[in-house]
């Protein structure tokens, strides 16, 4: 018997679940939770409280939350390099940059072309080092996410960054481009288009680790849109939609939901065992122990 948190589709589902756990609440009180990212050398997660151009920290160690960075210039997407830097997203400064272990900040990319970027969402690191990034304009449509501007390139793309510094344009033809991340062996990008209606979850082929083909629709969005995800150890996708989590296999098929009474922003998998789903929803930090685990868990296995 499950608890009234989870709704299965798919009998799939049931293996990734567990029957006697709740989704706990950390944190309330933000205005729109964004871009969770798990560091494991000091057990904590950073999360993005973009209108309240702050980051924040949930310690597991004692469940205590404070504010790591304020002002955070509008940040947004997290993620961690191979070194255990924090590479993030700015609204305001229109820019992806990393944080070094000294604390200093490097700014990896602010330009495309010459041309100053619209608004860097989500990132990701591949396992050789690149960098590849969503820009949409949510930075610049309004001074709620960052500072009202006109965009300088004149479309919403999807970019990566080289090891030498080098940005080029990877795809094109979205509306709103947003979450992104890679499939376990990384032969797959999923891309989120939140700016689509309905919103999309998209699927490229990667070649050779450097560029897309192959664009095809994985999933439409039933209630709300696709922003953020996450994969798991097995390929299944765990995305945020209106009405909570929902759980696809890589196919795009529907499995399951966490239902939660929030929109969801984005998740990530953390804990010492990688099980345990962080949620950043409306205002709400929520998280689930899962009977499934990130790849990279896996792979450390």
């Amino acid at each position: 018997m499950y608890t009234a948190w989870f709704e299965v589709f798919d009998p799939r589902f049931e293996r990734l679940i567990l029957s006697n756990v709740h989704v706990d609440t950390l944190f309330s009180g933000g205005r729109w939770l964004e871009g969770p990212v798990y560091v494991p050398a000091s057990r904590h997660l950073l999360f993005s409280d973009i209108p309240n151009n702050r980051v924040m920290r949930y310690n597991e160690c004692d469940d205590s939350i404070s504010v790591f960075q304020s002002p955070s210039n509008f940040s947004n997407g997290h993620t961690l390099d191979a070194q255990g830097r924090v590479v993030s997203c700015e609204h305001l400064m229109r820019r992806v940059t990393r944080t070094e272990h000294s604390g200093d900040i490097t700014v990896i990319a602010d330009r495309f072309d010459g041309k100053r970027l619209n608004s860097p969402n989500d990132v990701v690191v591949g396992r050789d080092g690149a960098i590849w990034f969503t820009d949409p304009t949510y930075g610049i449509a309004t001074e709620y996410e960052g500072s009202r501007s006109e965009s300088e390139i004149g479309s919403s793309n999807v970019y990566r960054i080289d090891a030498d510094g080098s940005i080029s344009l990877v795809a094109d033809g979205f509306v709103q481009p947003n979450g992104l991340c890679f499939s376990r062996d990384e032969r797959v990008l999923y891309i989120a288009d939140s700016g689509a209606r309905p919103g999309q979850l998209l699927a490229f082929e990667v070649v050779e680790g450097r560029s897309l083909t192959n664009r095809r629709l994985l999933r439409e969005c039933e209630i709300g849109i696709y922003d953020g995800f996450r994969v798991d150890r097995d390929g299944n996708i765990w995305t945020s939609a209106g009405d909570g989590v929902h759980c696809l296999s890589a196919d795009g098929t529907l499995l399951g939901k966490i239902k939660l009474p929030e929109a969801v922003a984005n998740v990530c998998f953390g804990g010492p065992n990688f099980n345990r789903l962080y949620i950043c929803a409306t205002r709400t930090l929520f998280a689930v122990y899962l009977n499934t685990t990130s790849p990279h868990e896996s792979e450390a296995a």
